[in-house]
């Protein structure tokens, strides 16, 4: 599973803190005692994929360094109604800091991280990926992303820094995909970059505009219907990665997978995926 970037996760934990804390917990620091510690758990209340255990511990980390966690599930493990991920020992000021910070992010993720475990399934056994997009939170795309990984499917680009992806809007700004897909490469050799270069097209009569063209990574197939989709991999044959997108849900990813597409995106890995319910309930003696 990868790691997720320490910088980008302390900055979160910073900005997530003082975004809900600010100069002070006031309703803590006036109830509870400063050397106070408890003991918590984290309570699944309903079924699916976990995400963020790493990220919890990260927060107990700063807010307190002493805490402790006893993990039982690991991120990316299924779980139903009553399981217990962790357990963590803390002092209860802390502890009462981090557990917004914590719920809010983990139910975030176990969502994503659960939608995509179905996504990865209705494909099981199919030679496919299916890749995350840019439809994500501003900010937490790290994280959202991660936990599209955790749940079983694929980062496609970061951002708009690592990939070049010719879309219908640049296609028809330049006047042409032949245009388009010049003034990329004179682009690109301008600037000693080495880029990765997807382009969508509409339609066969584009495609084969693309394909007499050349000089790129990955044809990506925007919104075509099933027969026409399996028509246009044909005559890819091999030439170029393939790639489906536009619209696709549970329902529809497999049959668009069995059209011999290399890969299918789906935006609603993380603009669509609800939240697991989920709570942090202090242990009283």
């Amino acid at each position: 599973m990868n790691l997720l970037d320490p910088k980008l996760l302390n900055q979160f934990i910073i900005d997530g803190l003082y975004e809900d804390i600010h100069e002070g917990d006031h309703t803590s620091l006036a109830c509870i005692p400063a050397d106070d510690r408890s003991k918590a758990r984290l309570l699944v209340k309903a079924e699916g994929v976990i995400a963020g255990v790493a990220v919890a511990e990260a927060i107990f980390k700063y807010v307190d360094p002493t805490s402790t966690l006893d993990i039982k599930i690991r991120d990316g493990e299924d779980v139903r109604y009553g399981d217990v991920a962790f357990y963590v020992e803390c002092n209860s000021q802390a502890l009462l800091k981090a557990e917004r910070l914590i719920l809010n992010t983990m139910q975030r993720l176990s969502g994503i991280a659960t939608l995509s475990s179905r996504f990865a399934f209705e494909v099981e056994g199919l030679p496919v990926k299916i890749l995350d997009t840019r439809k994500t939170t501003p900010l937490i795309r790290f994280l959202e992303k991660w936990a599209v990984k955790v749940g079983g499917c694929d980062n496609y680009r970061t951002g708009l820094y690592d990939w070049i992806m010719i879309k219908d809007n640049h296609v028809d700004a330049c006047g042409s995909h032949t245009e388009a897909i010049t003034k990329v490469h004179e682009y690109l050799k301008a600037n000693n970059l080495d880029l990765d270069i997807t382009v969508e097209v509409r339609n066969l009569v584009e495609l084969h505009e693309v394909l007499d063209k050349g000089g790129i990574t990955r044809i990506m197939f925007d919104n075509f219907e099933l027969p026409i989709l399996r028509e246009a991999v044909a005559h890819v044959n091999g030439q170029y990665e393939t790639e489906a997108s536009g619209g696709v849900t549970l329902h529809t990813v497999r049959k668009i997978a069995e059209t011999g597409v290399d890969f299918v995106s789906v935006g609603a890995l993380t603009h669509s995926a609800g939240c697991l319910d989920l709570s942090l309930k202090v242990i009283k003696d």
